[in-house]
């Protein structure tokens, strides 16, 4: 599946599918470790393979 074909979920969702609170997936975003791809109204949404990366990348540096 193409990157543009995913796709995108909320932040609470997203948040669900790494076992995180949404808090973490806002905390994420502020430290530049996820970047939002799209917008719903005023929520944020994400591609869950970036969800996926961010998650790794905070893990790895705990």
């Amino acid at each position: 599946m193409s990157a543009s074909a995913q796709p995108l979920i909320t932040g609470t969702l997203a948040a669900r599918e790494v076992a995180v609170a949404p808090a973490t997936i806002r905390k994420w975003v502020q430290l530049g470790h996820l970047a939002p791809a799209g917008r719903q109204g005023r929520a944020q949404l994400f591609r869950l393979e970036d969800v996926f990366a961010a998650e790794r990348t905070a893990r790895r540096r705990a």
